[in-house]
């Protein structure tokens, strides 16, 4: 076969690493695993990349920013401030719900010490949070929430939506559970059936209770 052309190895090499990462974490990625798997030899990867950091970075931007794009996308237009929410709270839960494993394992490396992973999580996990926290606002303003301290909100929204996935995932990945829970976690918690379920109870244990009706 006559060699991959040179311009596509940065990619190759990214689609790699996208496909090694949530199975290794940042701790156990080898640059050699990296290029056996892009079928490219190790000049060509420090060529682009120059070290591992610089590679796990560019790996890490490229899946974030692709999400927080379609984030910011998602929460402009005319509508309710409410179904703004909604649908950011939606995005949010299903991305990690997407990228799961990958998610886990850089909690994992974060406490572990992993630069990196730490440096990724302090810059980028304040960007979303700050566009909920915003939609929130809104729609307390709007009068569509209650007007409940911010954590208190963040907590029972954010925990509703989101936690099953990570502890649930956190919970197969360190075979704390036996395989037909794992099963059912999957078909029960990681839909997005599930998902919408969990968010609308939130938003409806967070909305602004309903006026009785006029006294007799």
């Amino acid at each position: 076969m006559p060699p991959r052309p040179s311009r596509n190895v940065d990619q190759l090499l990214l689609e790699a690493g996208h496909a090694l990462l949530p199975e290794t974490g940042v701790r156990g990625l080898s640059i050699r695993q990296v290029t056996e798997r892009a079928g490219v030899n190790l000049g060509m990867f420090h060529y682009h990349f120059k070290t591992k950091d610089v590679f796990v970075r560019a790996i890490l931007e490229q899946k974030y920013n692709d999400m927080f794009t379609s984030l910011k996308v998602t929460t402009k237009g005319k509508g309710a401030a409410i179904e703004h929410l909604r649908s950011a709270v939606t995005l949010l839960a299903r991305w990690g719900r997407d990228n799961r494993v990958l998610f886990v394992r850089l909690l994992g490396d974060a406490f572990a010490g992993e630069q990196v992973a730490t440096e990724f999580l302090q810059a980028n996990m304040p960007r979303h949070i700050q566009v909920v926290v915003e939609l929130v606002l809104q729609a307390q303003n709007a009068g569509e929430l209650r007007k409940l301290p911010l954590p208190q909100v963040m907590s029972f929204l954010m925990g509703g939506a989101a936690a099953p996935i990570v502890v649930g995932t956190a919970a197969i990945n360190g075979g704390l559970v036996p395989p037909f829970v794992s099963n059912q976690l999957e078909q029960t918690v990681f839909t997005d059936a599930a998902i919408a379920e969990r968010i609308d109870m939130a938003l409806t244990g967070l909305a602004v209770p309903k006026k009785s009706g006029a006294k007799r």
